[in-house]
């Protein structure tokens, strides 16, 4: 796996780089700012050498709000095959919106934290460059917090809503019935259940798992 990361702290750029190569992928390059960043990726394209995914910082120089996560939506739209995975110090709904608002493919949002449990962290950056989508779970707790407030969520039982925030955790079905104790078989009628009341019919394709938890941000 090829890696990019954009970290203004070096010493947690160095340390997420040696996290990454002691397990035997490839950091190709790491950069302290926005601007570097999409530097960086546009020279890696013009040599046909773009990164599986970039790990970006949501808040970087030069003011430290949200150059980090306006990079990384750019990336998606410019670069959609590069799959973009962002650290935050907090749960910043609007941010997290804007990225999950695009492409469902090769997504991601965690929390700094989340990096100390190294092998989470690295199984969501594997899975984020593999097209896949991590999203941390006090992220799904917040934004379908904030749907429920509107009413969003009202046509699912309170199974399936714990069935829908594992999900968006980017669990299989086989993990999230593990987690709740249940059959797999019970997990894909929560499911089917869910995809039904959120409208999305089975041409939509695997991706219908994303898409779930997309029409509730975006409602």
């Amino acid at each position: 796996m090829r890696v990019v990361i954009a970290e203004d702290s070096v010493l947690l750029r160095e340390g997420l780089t040696r996290l990454l190569t002691d397990r035997g992928h490839d950091v190709v390059a790491g950069v302290g700012d926005a601007e570097a960043l999409i530097k960086t990726i546009d020279e890696l394209a013009a040599q046909s050498a773009l990164p599986d995914v970039v790990v970006a910082d949501v808040r970087m120089p030069p003011t430290h709000t949200d150059e980090g996560v306006r990079a990384a939506v750019q990336l998606r739209r410019d670069h959609p095959g590069v799959g973009v995975l962002v650290l935050s110090q907090y749960v910043e709904e609007q941010y997290a919106t804007e990225l999950l608002a695009g492409s469902s493919r090769g997504v991601g949002y965690l929390l700094k934290d989340r990096v100390a449990e190294v092998r989470e962290f690295v199984d969501a950056v594997v899975r984020v460059a593999q097209g896949g989508t991590a999203l941390d779970p006090e992220v799904v707790a917040q934004l379908l917090g904030r749907s429920r407030k509107q009413d969003v969520l009202a046509g699912l039982t309170p199974r399936e809503r714990e069935v829908l925030g594992l999900m968006a955790e980017g669990r299989t079905n086989s993990a999230v019935a593990k987690q709740l104790v249940v059959s797999d078989g019970a997990v894909e009628k929560h499911v089917s259940n869910i995809f039904l009341k959120l409208g999305l019919s089975p041409s939509e394709g695997d991706h219908r798992r994303v898409l779930a938890v997309l029409t509730y941000l975006n409602s």
